[in-house]
């Protein structure tokens, strides 16, 4: 059936964009020309000039997750400046320093949209391998530009680097929200950060901006320094030494899991006080185990958390920018994603990459 003149008329103002993109299993990224849709009333478009990779961009790409939709451009901590909004937008205008993360749209109508709670909503749109409204198949920020309903846009402030901030809208809000919602951001309390990686050393960060007691629970001694000394953790607890996790059990007012890895839970839960909480925000592989008594006794809490609503994520990121929070990064360039990913997967990076978008050649616009 031929376009109508609309539609005609909306593929002719459509914007190419060059994304990295899987095309397979291997998860190999290789330059690939996708298309975004026009600039509509309520969209704002982005020039992408910074892009974190999460460990779920590596999943993603080689449908670890056996969800993946081929070809892949990953991506979803985006950093970049306005070059266009629709005429209905009010909040942003060219030239503003903005970000995008895990979404880009919900139904925007049910009570969860209604209440800010977005990340929750039926008919979320994920900002890559998701189907959009219009049937599209979302393409993410490892890519030269993006449009984007303003909702699902979030302001930098001026004291936030782009760079630094980028990892901020998936790795920043995971930790942030259930601090949040569990009442873990209160000064005086005491809580703990499971793994010290790419979340974990936000988490840190976060836990001290609120004024919290912050001890780092690892499986690794050889982090006990950066954690205590560049982090500012206030202890260190080595989860395989049963002294230090005796001398500790029952001080945390809440534990914040960033670990994937499949690990025992009864001594962790062990740590928790009384009515104390333990958040899952890594996602192991496995189901876990963890013997009821061991939350019967103390009535304890084992709860999940999934990103954050998009009132939370712009709060998150103004706070952090009050406070000095930002992500550890490397910054890469485009032609070097494939080995960060190679690197990535063996944990090598402190603690997150970020890729160059806006000086890589590979990444130019066509058009």
């Amino acid at each position: 059936m031929a376009p109508t003149a609309a539609e005609g008329a909306k593929q002719q103002h459509a914007r190419k964009a060059v994304g990295l993109a899987a095309r397979d299993a291997s998860g190999h990224l290789a330059p690939l020309t996708i298309t975004r849709r026009s600039t509509g009333d309520d969209d704002v478009a982005i020039k992408i000039l910074y892009c974190g990779i999460c460990h779920s961009d590596l999943h993603s790409i080689k449908n670890e997750w056996q969800n993946t939709m081929y070809p892949i451009v990953p991506g979803h901590e985006i950093a970049g400046v306005v070059t266009e909004v629709g005429k209905n937008v009010i909040k942003f205008k060219a030239g503003d320093r903005v970000g995008v993360g895990c979404m880009v749209n919900s139904c925007q109508s049910c009570d969860l949209c209604n209440e800010g709670f977005e990340n929750h909503c039926p008919g979320i749109i994920f900002t890559y391998n998701s189907v959009d409204h219009d049937g599209t198949v979302t393409y993410g920020g490892y890519s030269s530009n993006v449009v984007v309903h303003e909702r699902f846009v979030v302001r930098f402030p001026d004291a936030m680097p782009l760079d630094q901030g980028a990892p901020l809208l998936c790795a920043g809000i995971t930790v942030y929200s259930p601090m949040k919602y569990h009442g873990l951001n209160a000064p005086g309390k005491h809580v703990g950060v499971l793994g010290l990686g790419g979340l974990g050393h936000v988490a840190v960060k976060f836990a001290k901006a609120f004024g919290m007691k912050v001890s780092v629970i690892s499986s690794s001694p050889g982090k006990r320094q950066e954690a205590l000394e560049r982090l500012g953790a206030d202890a260190f607890v080595v989860s395989k030494n049963a002294d230090e996790m005796k001398a500790a059990t029952g001080t945390m007012d809440g534990i914040i899991n960033t670990v994937a890895a499949n690990i025992p839970m009864a001594p962790l839960m062990g740590l928790l006080k009384p009515n104390g909480k333990m958040v899952m925000v890594g996602l192991p592989e496995k189901p876990l185990e963890i013997p009821p008594f061991d939350l019967i006794m103390g009535n304890k809490t084992l709860a999940g958390s999934c990103i954050g609503g998009m009132k939370d994520t712009q709060e998150m990121i103004d706070l952090a920018a009050k406070h000095g929070v930002t992500a550890d990064v490397e910054v890469v360039g485009a032609d070097y994603v494939n080995a960060a990913m190679e690197r990535l997967a063996k944990a090598d990076v402190r603690y997150r990459f970020v890729i160059d978008i806006g000086n890589s050649n590979t990444l130019k616009d066509s058009e």
